[in-house]
């Protein structure tokens, strides 16, 4: 196989131009096997396998940098890097990372796990580079989908200054930018690239400039013409506009004509954008024919790409996707919005039946935020449905836009606390620490999937900001029996009795009780208690069970610094109530990727840890 003979970086050079569709459909059958066994993101990876030959065989590593928008796509890069022996470890708690990881190779110069983001990274390396007198190429890759991040014109907007060449592939695997000209796009793209273009033009510039103030309007008229001119052949004119050169489109699954496509940029003295055309799942009929469903996948059939372990029981996510098409059809008024993700956060159901009231505006979460807050002054009631590390990305408008003015938007915050194998990039183990700083902010959590609908229920009908974290599980459904009505701040007392008082906030409820049984099993008595409201605090439970109560422990699937636990423990000072305190929680760091069980044993989160502590603690 050819696949075999890729030991290290560089090694595909040694492999002839000819064998590089051979090579192609070895790596496809490869990642199809591997991920059919270990889960992982397939679509976008089998969409990228011959732009990915293309770029190894243009830039020398690990000296050259080639930076990964959100980085799940990077694969075939870690396969022509060495790294196909460890692929059986792919996503597994300490194995390979399914995103960049600069301390897993040295060929991997920038982690990337959110979108948007590698064209400041790279116009960074540029940059880096010019200061230090440093000699290497720069690539940024970045998605369609992606370049809908303000972040991303931010960064266009600044590389149009550059005077250095930094090459910006643009991967077009969904939407068109521009109709394929055929022949003039290639003639144009060979002729504005070429040596003797650009010699002419760069000599006739300079002896012009600054002779007169005429021949100054002579060089800006040439530039006139010349613009119109492309602007009638030459896609990517928005690009050209801002001084940025464009080249393409080209076949994306062409490795010659990919690499042809580079060699031509790197002549390019400034920005360039290289628009390569995908298909993404291109190789397995299942994901070209549902990329959505393949874009993050666990174990599959290889022949059927059916789930090998499907889900019977519904998640949080089905729960809240159910309430909401209730919420829908009671109240014309609720509308939902996302960010790029309508079947990941539950609204593909809502977007079927209220086509009208349904927003998805694309990866960009800042404007989705500030898009509701607006919908909300207009009157209506907007859900926004965000994963947890993503919403981070809205904080300033979550503060500004919404909660300084009071308007009741609702977040619906999927993907919280320990997601599992996505690992750092993708821990939602924040939002508890950075919404709870947020002054008129109602932050909630259900601890089972009863308590979802009731508290989304709630919050559409609180007429001020609310946030509901839950995470992407099983929803729990235990605890049945108790179902009591969801009132502002209040907790909820499942269990009372004395002695130790388990604090628990959503998803923690149901280890809480494992650990509730564990201790009377022991003889130790114990209350249990569903915080529900991580804001406001509900001091007057605290006050109250902290006289007949020798230790409170609170439990939090967030991390400790500014999240349930640091608000209690600030209470308890405050008001100089001297019990027992422990609080449980993530670890101040970046959790990395692995199976949740494991990640919550390693962080002291399971049931039989917080256990020993509280025993620990009583000695």
């Amino acid at each position: 196989m050819l696949l075999d003979e890729i030991k290290k970086p560089n090694d595909i050079k040694k492999i002839p131009l000819s064998d590089m569709p051979e090579l192609a459909d070895e790596i496809r059958d490869f990642l199809i096997r591997s991920i059919s066994e270990t889960g992982g993101h397939l679509a976008s990876n089998l969409g990228t396998v011959e732009l990915t030959m293309a770029l190894h065989l243009f830039l020398n590593f690990p000296q050259d940098k080639l930076i990964w928008d959100v980085g799940h796509q990077s694969y075939t890069h870690k396969l022509l890097t060495g790294r196909k022996d460890d692929f059986t470890t792919l996503r597994q708690y300490q194995g390979l990372s399914g995103f960049p990881k600069r301390n897993e190779s040295d060929c991997d110069c920038f982690e990337t796990g959110h979108s948007s983001t590698s064209l400041s990274a790279g116009l960074g390396f540029v940059k880096a580079k010019q200061l230090t007198g440093e000699k290497y190429n720069v690539v940024s890759v970045i998605g369609d989908g992606s370049l809908t991040g303000g972040l991303a014109y931010e960064a266009l907007n600044n590389a149009s200054k550059l005077n250095t060449n930094f090459i910006i592939i643009l991967n077009d695997n969904n939407m068109s930018i521009a109709e394929n000209v055929g022949g003039v796009s290639k003639y144009l793209n060979r002729v504005r690239t070429a040596d003797t273009y650009l010699g002419l033009r760069d000599d006739v510039y300079n002896s012009l400039r600054g002779r007169s103030a005429r021949n100054d309007k002579l060089i800006e008229s040439i530039r006139r013409t010349k613009n119109t001119f492309k602007s009638f052949f030459v896609p990517g004119m928005f690009f050209e506009e801002m001084g940025i050169t464009y080249l393409g489109p080209v076949d994306g699954h062409n490795v010659g004509e990919v690499l042809a496509a580079l060699k031509n940029a790197r002549r390019v003295r400034k920005a360039v954008i290289v628009h390569v055309k995908t298909e993404k799942g291109r190789g397995f009929e299942p994901a070209v024919r549902h990329p959505a469903r393949f874009h993050g996948t666990g174990p599959f059939d290889l022949e059927t790409g059916i789930p090998k372990k499907p889900r019977t029981v519904p998640n949080y996510t089905d729960v809240f996707s159910t309430v909401m098409c209730k919420l829908g059809k009671r109240d014309e008024k609720v509308v939902a919005v996302t960010a790029a993700m309508p079947g990941g956060t539950g609204l593909n159901r809502f977007r079927n039946i209220f086509p009208d009231r349904f927003f998805d505006v694309g990866i960009a979460e800042g404007h989705a935020v500030t898009f509701a807050a607006g919908l909300a002054a207009g009157g209506l009631k907007p859900v926004v449905a965000i994963y947890s590390s993503f919403l981070q990305r809205g904080y300033d408008e979550i503060l500004h836009d919404v909660c300084r003015q009071q308007l009741p938007v609702v977040f619906a915050i999927d993907r919280a606390g320990i997601v599992g194998a996505d690992g750092e990039t993708h821990q939602g183990i924040y939002d508890l620490s950075y919404l709870s700083s947020i002054p008129g902010l109602t932050v909630m959590a259900p601890k089972n999937k009863w308590e979802l609908s009731d508290m989304m229920k709630f919050a559409v009908s609180l007429g001020k900001p609310a946030a509901i974290r839950y995470p992407n599980r099983e929803a729990y459904s235990g605890l049945s029996d108790f179902r009591t009505t969801v009132m502002a701040g209040r907790s909820e007392v499942i269990y009372r009795e004395y002695g130790i008082c388990l604090l628990a906030v959503g998803s923690m409820v149901q280890v809480a009780e494992q650990v509730r049984d564990l201790l009377k099993a022991d003889d130790h008595p114990c209350s249990l208690v569903n915080a529900r409201f991580v804001k406001p605090l509900d001091e007057e439970l605290i006050r109250e069970f902290s006289r007949d109560h020798e230790l409170i422990v609170t439990m939090e699937e967030n991390e400790g610094s500014g999240g349930y636990g640091s608000a209690v423990a600030s209470f308890l000072k405050r008001e100089d109530l001297n019990t027992g305190f422990i609080s449980i929680s993530a670890p101040d760091e970046y959790i990395e990727q692995g199976s949740v069980d494991i990640l919550f044993r390693k962080a002291g989160m399971d049931a039989e840890s917080v256990y020993n502590r509280i025993l620990e603690h009583l000695k």
